[in-house]
C-alpha cells in the first residue's frame, strides 16, 4: 500500500514546483509528508538543485541549457522578504569618479545577514545596514562609494578630489538628501565641507 503512495506523495510535490524559482526546505515541507526523502528524490532526478543547505532551485532551461537562478530571486528566498539592495560595485563606475574596475562581486546591503555566503555557483557579500534604498540612484551610488572608498581598488585622494569638482554636475538636493540618509560619518563631514566650500 505504502508503496502506492509515496510516487504519489512525490508527484505532488514535483507538481508545486516553478522553474526558475528558488524554494527553502520549509516552503516544501508544507506540501511533502516526508520533506527529506522528497528532496531528494527530486535532486536526483534533476528536479531541483541544491544551492546551500536548505536552499534548492528548480532549474529553467533554454535553448542554451539550464539557465541560473535570478539572483534577486535567491536572495529573496536565502534572507525570507524582499527588504535588501543587490548591486555589484562595478556600478560605481557610472557616477563619473574616474572608477573603472570591474568586480565580480555581489552585495547585498539587508538587515539580517551579514558575511560572505556562496549560494549555488554565486557569491555573495551580505552586509547589515540600517538604511539604503530600494533602487539604485546616481546619488546613493556618489555616496555610497565614497563610504566605500578605502575597500576599492583605486587611489582614494584622487577619488575624493574627483568627487569635490563633480559636486556642482549633481542635483545638489537630491545629494544632500542621500548623504544625510545613508552617507557614513567620515563621507558626510567631507562632503559637507566640500559643499560649504562652495557656498
Amino acid at each position: 500500500m505504502a508503496s502506492h503512495e509515496q510516487p504519489s506523495a512525490l508527484e505532488q510535490v514535483r507538481h508545486v514546483l516553478e522553474p526558475g524559482r528558488v524554494y527553502r526546505r520549509a516552503d516544501l515541507a508544507v506540501v511533502s509528508n516526508a520533506v527529506d526523502r522528497h528532496l531528494h528524490a527530486l535532486v536526483q532526478a534533476g528536479d531541483l538543485r541544491k544551492l546551500a543547505q536548505g536552499l534548492y532551485y528548480a532549474p529553467r532551461k533554454s535553448v542554451f541549457g539550464e539557465l541560473p537562478p535570478d539572483d534577486a530571486e535567491l536572495v529573496r528566498s536565502f534572507l525570507r522578504d524582499d527588504d535588501f539592495l543587490l548591486f555589484s560595485p562595478s556600478a560605481y563606475n557610472t557616477v563619473g569618479l574616474g572608477i573603472t574596475q570591474l568586480y565580480n562581486r555581489t552585495v547585498v546591503y539587508n538587515r539580517k545577514r551579514h558575511g560572505h555566503f556562496k549560494l549555488g555557483n554565486r557569491e555573495f557579500d551580505f552586509r547589515v545596514k540600517p538604511r539604503f534604498p530600494h533602487a539604485l540612484s546616481a546619488e546613493f551610488l556618489f555616496v555610497d562609494l565614497l563610504n566605500n572608498a578605502d575597500e576599492l581598488a583605486e587611489d582614494v585622494s584622487a577619488v575624493w578630489a574627483r568627487a569635490a569638482s563633480k559636486l556642482k554636475q549633481l542635483d545638489s538636493d537630491g545629494l544632500r538628501q542621500a548623504l544625510r540618509a545613508y552617507g557614513n560619518v567620515t563621507t558626510r563631514k567631507r562632503l559637507e565641507g566640500v559643499f560649504r566650500a562652495a557656498a
